[in-house]
């Protein structure tokens, strides 16, 4: 396809604060966001420690003054992707249908703008939802799926009648193209840590076969509630912090000896353009997204076949791009911590790059941020296209030692010669992404 993409905006909203800049900066530096939960009391559970937004958080900042009543039903995931697509379209130096002033010409029609968000499974607020529930008791004083469905009007109907549009997955992409007017493509995915990758895989084909000029592109998710920390601890995905307090010790990517990983809040927009048409408006290009690929795991990790649904998403997107395992300059992994989920993917990258893999260097985000769950590639992808512009690989925290002869040890940041980075995400679903950043 001779319609090439190029990405010219970046959107990323993390413990840092809303910006890449401010995510780059902390990078850089060698700190980290992970710390004690102060969103809801976490006192009954083992793990007491995520990477949290900045107190002064709020979407009515990032939205027109003609949008902002519609941020009260925005549930957090919503709220997140809002402000990731404002900073991407500020970055990118785009003029939206969001962009305020009166008569003022969109860089690009509404129907050549495209949308693909990743999302997850959106948890209720629990004070909302258990307000509800308390009215829904039965003679005998417990919960009543009887009262509950509606008898003597209690139970449901004390939820807002608007209450489902905030927990719907699709309501990330629907805020973000009713504001700027984004009426191309659009597209939804919820396939957990996966979702944003696949979803920047997405709009690329959807630029690549016409359909579109330009395309929101990634995914924004918050698990830092009461059900999401609760599911996530169920599935055995998180360590127990005990009176740690500094959850960068805790979290050890690809060390067999680490305890499990840590939630974090937030997620990455790029903004991705048909490379003509992007040059055609003067935008600077942080890369090319060369190319793309996927791949399908047993979501039960046996018997190694998660390592071949990565292995050939990596394949995948190595044969798209045109490019050589050993052209691989840097890898930006999902890196969770978890030791299971590192050694499948730590093996699936050995079965491609070979001995080329203790030469390349890892650039691993979860002891920085977390994982951002559906939002957490968006994160991945916005930092390889930031390691290619600055042409510099950000410090890295470790407090263990990873196996395998990985470069993936604690350092501070420095220079390097980059042309291709390499950015893959496998998924607790067992759904794997992969693609390849170009220097622009």
């Amino acid at each position: 396809m001779d319609r090439r993409v190029v990405i010219t905006g970046l959107g990323v909203v993390s413990g840092f604060g809303v910006g890449a800049d401010a995510l780059w900066s902390g990078l850089c530096d060698g700190r980290t966001c992970l710390g004690p939960i102060t969103r809801f009391d976490a006192a009954g559970f083992a793990t007491r420690l995520a990477a949290q937004l900045p107190d002064n958080f709020a979407a009515k900042d990032f939205v027109p003054k003609s949008y902002r009543k519609a941020t009260k039903v925005m549930a957090r995931d919503s709220e997140i992707a809002v402000a990731a697509a404002r900073a991407c379209v500020e970055d990118a130096r785009l003029i939206t249908r969001g962009t305020e002033g009166e008569n003022i010409a969109t860089t690009y029609p509404a129907s050549r703008l495209g949308c693909q968000i990743g999302a997850g499974l959106i948890a209720a607020e629990t004070d909302e939802m258990t307000a509800a529930m308390a009215t829904a008791a039965g003679d005998d004083g417990r919960f009543s799926l009887r009262t509950w469905g509606g008898e003597g009007g209690q139970g449901m109907e004390a939820l807002t009648p608007l209450w489902l549009l905030k927990y719907l997955p699709n309501m990330l992409a629907c805020h973000v193209t009713i504001i700027h007017g984004a009426e191309g493509p659009s597209n939804t995915i919820t396939c957990a840590e996966a979702s944003a990758l696949l979803s920047i895989g997405e709009s690329m084909r959807v630029i690549q076969r016409g359909a579109a000029d330009a395309c929101f592109s990634g995914g924004c998710e918050s698990r830092l509630n009461v059900m999401g920390l609760l599911r996530w601890s169920l599935a055995g995905m998180l360590a127990p912090t005990g009176d740690e307090t500094d959850g960068s010790r805790i979290v050890r990517p690809y060390d067999a000896a680490a305890a499990g990983g840590l939630l974090g809040e937030g997620g990455g927009i790029l903004m991705l353009e048909e490379e003509r048409a992007a040059s055609a408006r003067g935008a600077r290009a942080y890369a090319h997204l060369a190319g793309f690929g996927a791949g399908q795991s047993d979501p039960d990790y046996r018997d190694g076949e998660r390592d071949e649904g990565m292995r050939f998403a990596i394949e995948n997107a190595l044969e798209d791009a045109g490019v050589n395992a050993s052209q691989v300059d840097a890898v930006v992994p999902m890196a969770s911590g978890v030791p299971r989920l590192d050694a499948a993917e730590a093996g699936a990258l050995r079965a491609v790059l070979g001995d080329h893999l203790s030469r390349v260097p890892l650039v691993t985000l979860s002891p920085h941020v977390g994982n951002c769950n559906a939002g957490h590639a968006g994160v991945q992808a916005a930092v390889g296209a930031m390691c290619l512009r600055e042409q510099r690989l950000p410090a890295r925290l470790h407090a263990g030692r990873p196996s395998g002869g990985l470069d993936a040890g604690a350092r501070g940041a420095v220079a390097a010669n980059l042309n291709c980075v390499l950015v893959c995400t496998g998924s607790l679903g067992g759904q794997n992404a992969a693609a390849v950043l170009t220097r622009a």
